[in-house]
């Protein structure tokens, strides 16, 4: 087993979104289609007219349900921006790369009104973008907040005038929103008008832990944008509390920019999302003299680290790959992200202790796999093991050995038992996976205890002895299939980090 993440190919995104981009030629803030979505309206007093939105709720999303979701209002709604943001959103989630959201597409009437923020000769309505953000913010976020699970915590999301708007939502709400993507927003409006209100502006966003995304594009199309003069402004006055990102993308239109900048914006958005803080082995023992290594397989630069079990700061020690631990030590990790509350602090146990020693060869027993017994029931809750009686299954966990292919599927406990003989003297590391709930006993230790909240992966680090060991799991399975795993390090490959499976000739049971 490699303990480590594989990435999803990005051409099944590109195949759907190609199919999106033959919709329109043109900017389109008409409802094309309902896909999974739910058109809703409200009345605002801001605008004085009525405002039609549509709402994609996440693929996870069960009703009655107490979990909560971010929000991402999508400016331009319509099957032409939200099509293509639904399928980049969905597909950063498959790849861990940002959570479950809720995607609000807001449809539009006028866009020269709400999205500019003065007037213009020969744009007879603009100038309404104060009015627009006071509908966002007074009206449609608590709407929102009131109607559907959301958890208060949004982004904005723009293109051209309205990449302009989301900039100005910026400057003058900045609370309103967690995140802002400006896609090749134009800033060219009004003699740069953005910009001459920018530098008074950005100082009062000190602190506010909010970020900022803008594309724009390479070359003399771009320029007309006047990004970078808003780069510099931001360069000059940016305070600490603002993480601002600006990407000039080559070879790009102005409309064919809104993917990679829809990707990126929203990777940048999540910054550190997918980058846990898990690390391995989780708990153990630690000898006298006898060194072992934790290691973390994500990126460290968004971890830090103690061995004393305070939480960590950002001050505190990067984590690295192999961190070598010489001594006892409760180590402790966080992973900061660009949203406070996908934070992650882990903590693990390594304490001083000695090698424990095995017990003599039962003489019944032989080797050819464990014993198992299955138990099929109505529990709610974890059962009590010790009362579990008449199994409808038992046998031997051998070549054949298959629970999740034994007739029902969920409400099932499992013990397995037997003895563990091991060839080496030395570190081991013990991991469980793939189950709801378990115990993992060697001799009558319990080593690890799994349950739903992290059920992906259990590992345990233990000196042992050439000798037999018993060893217990006990299992529980609300849910199908059974998919729980044992696997182990031993002494002489721990140093590769793949787990195996235990051999079948070392595995001994009443057969």
């Amino acid at each position: 087993m490699k303990i480590k993440n594989m990435l999803r190919f990005f051409f099944v995104l590109i195949l759907v979104i190609g199919g999106l981009l033959d919709v329109a030629k043109a900017q389109d803030t008409v409802l094309r289609k309902i896909d999974y979505g739910k058109l809703d309206s409200l009345n605002s007093k801001f605008l004085n007219e009525k405002r039609q939105v549509e709402i994609f709720l996440p693929q996870d999303y069960k009703p009655g349900s107490d979990r909560k979701y971010d929000v991402l209002y999508v400016l331009d709604g319509g099957n032409w921006n939200t099509g293509l943001i639904k399928e980049t959103q969905r597909f950063l989630e498959e790849i861990s790369f940002m959570p479950s959201t809720i995607i609000v597409s807001v449809l539009g009437i006028d866009r020269n009104k709400d999205l500019t923020p003065t007037h213009l000769e020969g744009w007879s309505t603009s100038g309404g973008a104060d009015k627009f953000l006071g509908f966002l913010k007074n009206e449609l976020i608590p709407y929102i907040d009131q109607k559907y699970p959301s958890n208060g915590d949004n982004t904005l999301w723009g293109h051209s005038l309205g990449g302009m708007f989301v900039t100005y939502a910026l400057l003058n709400e900045p609370k309103a929103f967690k995140s802002y993507i400006a896609v090749d927003p134009s800033l060219w409006w009004d003699k740069c008008y953005i910009q001459k209100i920018a530098s008074s502006k950005l100082p009062e966003l000190a602190g506010l832990a909010i970020t900022f995304f803008m594309s724009g594009r390479e070359g003399e199309r771009g320029k007309v944008m006047r990004i970078d003069t808003m780069n510099t402004v931001l360069k000059n006055y940016a305070p600490a509390g603002l993480t601002w990102k600006s990407i000039a993308y080559p070879n790009e239109s102005h409309n064919s920019i809104r993917l990679k900048s829809t990707y990126d914006g929203l990777k940048f958005s999540y910054a550190g999302f997918n980058n846990k803080a898990m690390f391995h082995p989780m708990n153990g023992i630690i000898l006298k003299d006898k060194p072992i290594n934790v290691w973390y397989f994500s990126d460290t630069t968004t971890v830090n680290y103690t061995l004393d079990g305070t939480v960590p700061t950002t001050v505190s020690n990067k984590m690295r790959h192999e961190l070598t631990l010489t001594n006892a030590a409760k180590v402790t990790t966080k992973n900061f992200t660009a949203r406070a509350h996908y934070n992650q602090v882990v903590t693990g146990d390594f304490i001083a202790g000695k090698t424990l020693h095995p017990i003599s060869k039962q003489k019944n027993v032989k080797p050819g796999g464990f014993n198992y017994a299955y138990y099929e029931g109505k529990w709610e809750k974890w059962p009590d093991f010790r009362d579990l009686k008449n199994p409808v299954k038992t046998g031997i966990t051998n070549g054949d050995f298959k629970l999740d292919k034994i007739r029902k599927k969920d409400n099932v406990a499992v013990v397995i038992d037997g003895q563990l003989e091991t060839k080496e003297d030395g570190y081991y590391m013990f991991i469980m996976e793939n189950g709801e709930e378990a115990n993992f006993y060697l001799g009558n230790r319990l080593l690890m205890r799994m349950t739903t909240l992290n059920s992906q992966l259990c590992t345990y680090v233990i000196p042992l002895k050439k000798g037999f060991y018993p060893i217990r799991l006990e299992s529980f399975h609300k849910n199908e299939p059974y998919k729980l795993k044992l696997s182990y390090l031993t002494p002489s490959i721990i140093a590769t980090k793949n787990g195996v499976s235990i051999p079948f000739n070392l595995q001994y049971g009443q057969h």
